[in-house]
C-alpha cells in the first residue's frame, strides 16, 4: 500500500498567523484574515487534491467566494498544485506556499516561472 500524503494543515496556519493573520475554521480549509484581506486557505497533499475536493470552486464571485485563495502545498508537489490551476484559469487572484518538513515554505504566484 503506498503511503498516506496528508495535507500540511497545521503548517498552513502556523505560516498564516506568524504573518499576523487570525485564523478560523477546522479541517483543510480554512480563512485566514487580516486588516482588509480575507484569504481562504486550502491544504493539499498533491494537485489531485483540487480536483478531488472540488477545491478550485467558490472562487472571485463577492457574494459567494473569495477574492483571494492560498493553497498549501508540500513543496514536492507545488509545481503540479500551480500547473493545475493555470489549467483552469480561475476568476480569484491566488498563490501556492511549498512547506517542507522543517516548516520552511516558499510562495510561488501565478506569474511566476
Amino acid at each position: 500500500m503506498p503511503p498516506v500524503s496528508m495535507p500540511p494543515s497545521e503548517d498552513a496556519r502556523a505560516i498564516f498567523r506568524r504573518l499576523g493573520y487570525s485564523v478560523s475554521g477546522d479541517g483543510p480549509e480554512f480563512v485566514a484574515e487580516r486588516k482588509w484581506r480575507t484569504v481562504r486557505v486550502t491544504a493539499v497533499s498533491n494537485g489531485e487534491d483540487l480536483h478531488s475536493r472540488r477545491a478550485l470552486a467558490d472562487g472571485g464571485e463577492p457574494s459567494t467566494g473569495y477574492r483571494f485563495r492560498c493553497f498549501v502545498a508540500p513543496k514536492s508537489a507545488t509545481g503540479d498544485v500551480r500547473n493545475r490551476l493555470r489549467s483552469v484559469d480561475p476568476t480569484y487572484e491566488w498563490a501556492v506556499i511549498g512547506v517542507n518538513d522543517d516548516g520552511e515554505y516558499d510562495v510561488y504566484l501565478p506569474s511566476a516561472a
